[in-house]
């Protein structure tokens, strides 16, 4: 492991190639302790970290209702036959040029945007957080399966260890090798459970959440104390069948991923120079998973309809997929036209221009 910065953040580098099939990490407790401990004191020299205060669901207000129970019994009840089906185009006739279809109003249209800069005085730090996860919608849930180095070598057992979590900062980054990108919301100096574990022992699964248990998946979101086992809280099963972790994937899960972790990238507070707000954390896949109802005979896709994945809103929101739309990706020369077909779409687009000036 190696240790960089990359304007003013940490950067901790796994460099140790990921065999195609890896063994299960057996270094003792203390050296791994010794090792996070050597990283931290690392970082402490360079970055002089300071601690974070965790904003308190007080103070990001996620949930606009007083009553929630009475707001949702007055709502439809879930349609447990809507089908996942596939519609038109809003513009079916749309052809190149020709700009936005014509679901916007005029109204709309005309409206004025406002600029918003993050950092001005007097601006409260959750708006930001609640701004962003309204807009960046929808995000894929992560579900983090992660085990502690304790756990793993045998010095506890049960729940014991085991830590579930959803990370709505999460995506695909890359395929060759397969890379996923994990946000998190705490210092290295003071990790939440999932990085904690990820430090020690370099392994976790990220589960995909189906709406088959998202209520469950909701609930390991808990502010539950040290030691309380999110398993149990959520009902979940823990399947210890992976090959390349320890870490169990969850068995209700469609889609599951093996991972080890690539790298962690630390970031700083620009409103609070010092304090550090949070983590990147870039994990390679080393094994998938898929209920084979759900994978093709080639076992390189998989069935929306069957995976009905759940995904993440704003506030306390989340979202269920139940229609799609299909859009062939273009090709220059064919759709197009080429550069001559390129030069009228110019030509189009400056007359335009020239009639609403």
């Amino acid at each position: 492991m190696t240790l960089s910065r990359v304007s003013g953040a940490l950067i901790l580098h796994y460099l140790t190639p990921i065999p195609r099939h890896v063994p299960p990490l057996r270094t003792p407790r203390t050296a791994l302790t010794l090792h996070r401990r050597r990283d931290l004191t690392t970082t402490t020299t360079i970055a002089a970290a300071a601690s974070t205060a965790k904003m308190s669901e007080k103070e990001i207000k996620r949930n606009p209702h007083p009553d929630f129970k009475k707001v949702e019994a007055s709502r439809p009840d879930w349609d447990a036959d809507q089908r996942f089906n596939y519609k038109k185009t809003a513009d079916p006739s749309w052809t190149f040029g020709g700009g936005a279809n014509g679901l916007q109003t005029p109204e709309a249209a005309a409206a004025r945007h406002v600029s918003i800069d993050p950092y001005e005085a007097g601006r409260p730090a959750p708006f930001n957080y609640k701004l962003l996860i309204s807009a960046i919608v929808p995000r894929p849930v992560g579900f983090v399966s992660t085990m502690s180095a304790s756990r793993r070598d045998g010095k506890e057992d049960g729940a014991e260890g085991l830590n579930l979590a959803p990370f709505s900062y999460f995506n695909m980054v890359n395929h060759d090798p397969p890379l996923f990108v994990l946000g998190v919301a705490s210092p290295l100096e003071r990790p939440k459970d999932t990085l904690r574990n990820l430090l020690e022992t370099r392994e976790c699964v990220v589960n995909i959440i189906s709406e088959h248990f998202v209520e469950a998946a909701n609930a390991t979101s808990v502010d539950a104390p040290a030691g309380v086992s999110e398993w149990a809280i959520s009902g979940l099963t823990p399947a210890f069948d992976c090959v390349d972790t320890r870490a169990p994937r969850v068995r209700e899960a469609v889609f599951a991923v093996e991972c080890r972790l690539e790298s962690v990238r630390e970031f700083e507070s620009r409103a609070t120079p010092g304090k550090k707000t949070g983590c990147m954390v870039v994990l390679e896949g080393t094994r998938f998973w898929v209920r084979e109802d759900a994978v093709n005979d080639e076992r390189n896709l998989v069935a929306p309809e069957v995976l009905r994945p759940i995904s993440r809103l704003g506030g306390i929101t989340y979202g269920r997929v139940t229609e799609a739309l299909e859009l062939p990706r273009p090709v220059f020369e064919r759709d197009v036209g080429g550069m001559e077909g390129y030069e009228k779409l110019k030509e189009r687009r400056k007359e335009r221009d020239d009639s609403n000036s």
